[in-house]
């Protein structure tokens, strides 16, 4: 499947007629079970009671409120720590809030053959595994990723044992917003042509 390139207006064919261009070789076996049903739910009512004037802060707050959360993770970029700390601030009006940093435990570079910046200095990497352990250990109901590097998000999503909802992602060239990409036509044309080892 080719969706995102497809030629025959998606947006009348899926979302508007829910066309399905597999030929029924999938079934919805997995998005009728009963503890993924509030997961579908509460998305589509905030679509219809909303439109789009939700942020992305208003949905997490608003999704975990109504399935009933106590606890939120955030699992943050040292590099976001300034609106990490702010966002646990919000969230703690609603929520209990735990945080752990990417560099928790201060793994050394060398342990895992990662190149230093300074050869001079102790250098540590991001411990994406303990801090969804740590945020296990405090048995978060919703763990929020907060700018994790590509490969480390992956294994906190794999490690965390609440859901993950990803706030917002770290890009520092294009100050954290990679769809910038997608709506500028110098960097589509950039990206285009660039060409990687």
């Amino acid at each position: 499947m080719k969706c995102a390139s497809c030629k025959l207006q998606p947006k009348n064919k899926c979302d508007k007629e829910g066309f399905d261009c597999t030929g029924g070789k999938f079934t919805l076996d997995e998005c009728r079970e009963e503890v993924n049903k509030p997961f579908h739910r509460l998305s589509g009512e905030f679509q219809a009671q909303y439109g789009n004037n939700l942020s992305r802060l208003d949905e997490v707050i608003m999704f975990a409120k109504r399935q009933g959360y106590q606890r939120i993770g955030l699992a943050f970029c040292v590099g976001l720590a300034e609106e990490a700390a702010i966002l646990e601030q919000i969230l703690s009006k609603h929520f209990e809030v735990y945080s752990a940093c990417c560099k928790i435990g201060g793994p050394k570079k060398e342990e895992f053959n990662v190149p230093k910046v300074k050869e001079d200095k102790v250098e540590v990497i991001c411990n994406p595994v303990l801090q969804a352990k740590v945020l296990n250990h405090k048995e978060t109901d919703l763990n929020l990723e907060v700018g994790l590097c590509v490969g480390h998000d992956m294994l906190f999503k794999k490690y965390s044992a609440a859901p993950v909802t990803t706030f917002c992602v770290k890009d520092r060239v294009l100050g954290h917003n990679p769809l910038a990409v997608c709506y500028s036509s110098y960097l589509r044309k950039k990206y285009m042509n660039k060409k990687y080892e």
